[in-house]
């Protein structure tokens, strides 16, 4: 009826490890469960009772879960395992296995207090190789003790009475054994996983400390630690190449500490005193340290560093040494005196701009004023500082006009909600109290979203400018009345001869605006002189254009229709205005109506001629009558001396003799007749001349205005060079008048309309003892000079050929002469000359 313990624990093992491998703690629970089950199942059908049933039961189910659910859970865990083990290691397994087997053997079979010798070579097998080593040497042995125990070869082996208490004695065996073997497995596992973690921790260790070592090398900062006393101990690498030292120890010097070794040779000079202060006062309170001064590189270059140090304490709060860093901020440092200099400089050339600056935040509020808004205003920033009401409204309310308040503050307003520039000229009051016109410009600064993070603004006092624009819109209005009222017709032009303005006298001449010859085809100048009559435009256009070509001043008189249809004579007169450089920026023009004028001039002329016309024939009439009454008689005496000379040649035989004597009659009745011609033009010049001391001045001056009418209707310009001071003798100023009249008509007949360079000269000038008057015209010149000057010799289809005759009578009359010459490049030109008077001389 009773099962083995052995072998029933043998058949319950798997239960065991099933129960192991469920859950960690089924190693120590499932025996005692499956003790207790198994021993109330005996006692309740009487078989044995719980007591004793139990702890047999528990001894043989403990000793299975000992020996074979750690042989389970091994093989379950490296079932997959690929380990490779040594040929060393098998050797030893090898010879460690046989000592066992021969020990366990002999602990089982032999004499009972042997029975324990085995736990030697099983807790050797369980140091050496761990859990695998144990489980298999347990196996071993579970099997060696049940072949005995089958066998009955052994020391337990006894009669039935003792044999129980000897079985349980080998489970107990078993399990002792089981139990020790597996701890010091565990034992073993745990130290050489501690080992395998101790020397990866070193391992590890070292190679962080590896990397601290590089990497305290290679930030690019200088480390340094210190003692207590502040003697350097260590310098990092880059430390060492600034320094150009080896090592830390090449600072050791006798009879100082390396602190002060360190400071004397490495600090600059006019840093050491406040570098040792400081050090003195961090190393006696303990309080770290952040100071600038300057080092001495390697190369003997003195650089700027920040140097920051800090104790390092122990757990009593000991200083147990310190820690410094420095940064080279060399070029940070001259960086930032650079911007501090450029600020500086920017700072004086704000302040100096002759310009209020001004600048403020996003809401308006003034934030900074330059020095010139301060001196303008007598005021600084902190006195816009007034309880409960901002910056910008103190301003406005203090400074600014009260008529243009509401005004700016609202532009200011608008410009703050929109983002937009603001712009605005107003009134500010200046610190001298008055009130004077600026003009306000702000900007907005925004970042990189777009946001307004300050407004930038400028005030310019533009008093003066406004007062100077309000005069000269003043001068601007008077000079446009008196355009507009000006007895004349007004005309601006461009360069290039366009109209760009009308006074209103001429748009009412003319019966239209300006702009309305706009879009019509042509140019306001082309539809200007579309007015011109046609008989004069093309004059008139090519003398415009020559003065736009040369920039000469254009003086015309022409026919100009008028808004009526009627053409009227007008009188333009243009003058360029020039630039400094002297180029043409505009012409301006002036138009006067001279049509009564020139009906005038007309009818004066036609007058005149048919006065000169009468007076010339009633002249000629007496002259004509005097000659015929005196000359009658010689003239009938030639012809009946010249009917006797006839009539004796006629004879038969002709008579010579009184022939000849009737020719002698013939001549001595002709000089009669010439001595009394002779003495008639003698007695008629007497009788005109009436001779006086009239400033040749006047007489040249007379004569160019009674032509300049005809000349200008001709387009001949006369030029008149009058050298002053010239005398004459007594003259009779009629016919020294009539002579340059008649050589002036002489030269404005001469010059064609078709001719581009139509101009008259008159000139006077001393030659010696004489005054030289000297026409001279453009015309075709002087064809046949000898004859020019006979009497009734003439060019002109209805001359009469006697004007240059009688000039020259005049003028030798006076004693002077007259002669013709040929004017370069073209044109002739006529000179007289008269006796200059000797005070004149004098």
């Amino acid at each position: 009826m009773d099962t083995p313990p052995v072998v029933r624990a043998t058949h319950q093992a798997p239960d065991v490890w099933r129960g192991s491998c469920a859950h960690p703690g089924g190693a120590c629970i499932s025996p005692v469960i499956s003790a207790t089950v198994g021993s109330l199942t005996l006692a309740a059908y009487g078989i044995q009772p719980f007591g004793a049933a139990w702890v047999l039961w528990w001894i043989g189910d403990a000793t299975g879960v000992a020996t074979i659910a750690p042989l389970a859970l091994v093989v379950f865990q490296n079932w997959n395992s690929t380990s490779q083990v040594s040929t060393a290691r098998w050797a030893e397994a090898c010879v460690l296995a046989s000592i066992f087997l021969v020990v366990a053997i002999l602990s089982a079979t032999g004499y009972e207090p042997y029975a324990y010798i085995v736990l030697p070579p099983l807790l050797w097998a369980a140091v050496r190789f761990e859990f695998k080593g144990a489980v298999l040497a347990l196996v071993l042995l579970a099997v060696i003790a049940t072949v005995v125990t089958i066998s009955g070869a052994h020391q337990f082996a006894d009669d039935p009475e003792s044999q129980r208490q000897k079985q349980i004695m080998l489970q107990l065996f078993l399990g002792i054994s089981a139990f020790s073997a597996l701890i010091v497995a565990a034992i073993s596992r745990q130290h050489q996983q501690a080992l395998a973690t101790l020397k990866k921790s070193v391992a590890a260790l070292k190679e962080r400390e590896r990397e601290l070592s590089q990497l305290v090398d290679m930030l690019p900062i200088h480390i340094r630690r210190l003692t207590p006393r502040g003697d350097p101990i260590f310098f990092n690498k880059r430390l060492l190449d600034f320094f150009g030292l080896g090592d830390v120890s090449q600072l050791d010097q006798p009879g100082i500490s390396r602190l002060d070794a360190a400071t004397k040779s490495l600090v600059h000079p006019e840093d050491a005193d406040r570098f040792s202060a400081t050090m003195r006062h961090t190393l006696t309170t303990g309080e770290p340290y952040t100071m600038r001064y300057r080092m001495r590189r390697a190369d003997g270059v003195y650089r700027w560093v920040e140097g920051r140090g800090e104790p390092l304490r122990d757990e009593e709060g000991t200083i147990v040494q310190w820690l410094a860093v420095s940064i080279d901020i060399d070029d940070s440092v001259h960086a930032q005196e650079a911007l501090r200099e450029n600020e500086r400089r920017l700072q004086r050339l704000v302040d100096a701009v002759p310009a209020q600056i001004w600048c403020s935040s996003p809401e308006g509020d003034p934030i900074y004023i330059n020095q010139q808004l301060r001196k303008y205003q007598g005021l600084e920033l902190e006195d816009l500082d007034v309880p409960d009401e901002p910056r910008r409204q103190v301003a406005q309310r203090k400074h600014t006009h009260p008529d243009d308040v509401v005004a700016v503050s609202e532009r200011l307003a608008e410009c703050r909600r929109t983002g937009e520039p603001f712009h605005m000229k107003y009134r500010m009051l200046r610190a001298d109290g008055v009130y004077r016109w600026v003009e306000g410009r702000s900007e907005p600064y925004r970042s990189e979203d777009g946001s307004i993070i300050q407004w930038y603004g400028v005030l310019f006092d533009i008093d003066d400018q406004v007062k100077a624009e309000e005069t000269l819109r003043e001068k601007e209005r008077f000079l446009w009345q008196l355009v507009e009222t000006l007895p004349a017709m007004i005309d601006c032009a461009g360069p290039d001869g366009e109209p760009i303005f009308r006074g209103k006298g001429l748009r009412e001449f003319l019966g239209y605006e300006l702009d309305t010859l706009d879009g019509v085809g042509k140019s306001r100048l082309d539809g200007t002189l579309d007015a011109v009559h046609p008989d004069e435009i093309e004059g008139v256009k090519q003398h415009y254009a020559r003065c736009l070509a040369t920039g000469e001043p254009y003086a015309r008189r022409h026919r100009f229709m008028r808004f009526d249809g009627q053409y009227r004579w007008i009188e333009t007169r243009a003058a360029p205005m020039r630039n400094a450089d002297g180029a043409i920026i505009q012409w301006n023009v002036v138009c006067l109506d001279v049509d009564a004028e020139v009906k005038a001039e007309e009818n004066l002329r036609l007058a005149r001629e048919g006065l000169a016309r009468a007076s010339q024939a009633a002249s000629m009439a007496e002259l004509s009558a005097s000659i015929a009454h005196e000359v009658n008689q010689p003239l009938s005496a030639v012809i009946n001396s010249t009917t006797a000379c006839l009539s004796w040649l006629q004879a038969n035989p002709p008579n010579i003799e009184r022939a000849k004597k009737s020719a002698d009659r013939i001549i001595q009745s002709a000089h009669t007749a010439v001595d009394v011609v002779r003495r008639v033009r003698s007695l008629f010049q007497q009788s005109m001349d009436v001779r006086d001391s009239t400033s040749l001045d006047a007489v040249v001056g007379e004569v160019r205005d009674l032509v300049a009418a005809d000349a200008a209707k001709h387009g001949i310009s006369i030029q008149a060079d009058i050298e002053g001071g010239l005398e004459l003798v007594a003259f009779d100023r009629i016919q020294i008048q009539q002579v340059l009249m008649n050589l002036v008509k002489n030269g404005i007949d001469a010059m064609e309309p078709e001719m581009e360079d139509r101009l008259l000269r008159i000139r006077t000038y001393r030659m010696d003892d004489r005054v030289c008057i000297e026409v001279s015209d453009r015309g075709t010149g002087v064809k046949q000079p000898e004859k020019i000057f006979d009497p009734f010799f003439t060019t002109k289809v209805k001359g009469m050929g006697m004007g240059l005759a009688i000039s020259r009578s005049i003028i030798e009359a006076h004693g002077g002469k007259l002669w013709a010459e040929d004017n370069q490049p073209s044109g002739a030109k006529f000179i007289f000359s008269l006796p200059a008077a000797v005070m004149a001389v004098a």
